[in-house]
């Protein structure tokens, strides 16, 4: 093998070597992705069935039901136009409650149920999440929506 043969060689195990470690790198990346959709998204069929996504909005008062002896419960998530179930199995954050803006990750069931493996909830009373308050802002021109069953609006 002439030496211009072996450095071709090398530049070309070099190309395939990188280029195998960037397809490997995308892979992960596109695994580890989970899109965000608000209650009126779910709904209307945007969210994917059986694929994990973050599902946000706020607990709407009175929904919360935990089964007696387990970890289990459920709750339902909106965003003031629309309402997705929520089912959860596990402890709930100590600052979860009704009227407060949640973000759950999970995976959409065929029968329309959210089944969350994780809940996220606010951290201070002025506090909703970014993602949540665009949403929800977005569905009503551009403010948060006066609902009589919460006490009080939330600020972003």
């Amino acid at each position: 093998m002439t030496p211009r043969q072996r450095r071709v060689t090398l530049v070309v195990g070099i190309l395939v070597g990188v280029s195998a470690a960037v397809a490997l790198a995308v892979r992960a990346m596109n695994e580890n992705v989970m899109f965000f959709f608000d209650p009126t998204q779910v709904a209307s069929g945007e969210a994917p069935i059986d694929k994990r996504f973050r599902l946000g909005g706020m607990v709407r008062p009175g929904t919360v039901v935990r089964e007696p002896g387990t970890l289990e419960m459920r709750f339902v998530v909106t965003d003031f136009q629309k309402d997705v179930s929520v089912k959860y199995s596990g402890i709930v954050p100590d600052l979860f409650r009704e009227n407060q803006g949640v973000v759950a990750h999970g995976r959409l069931g065929a029968d329309g149920t959210f089944v969350a493996d994780e809940i996220l909830a606010k951290h201070d009373e002025n506090y909703m999440p970014p993602e949540v308050a665009r949403a929800i802002k977005e569905k009503h021109g551009g403010v948060m929506p006066v609902n009589p069953d919460v006490r009080s609006v939330p600020r972003t």
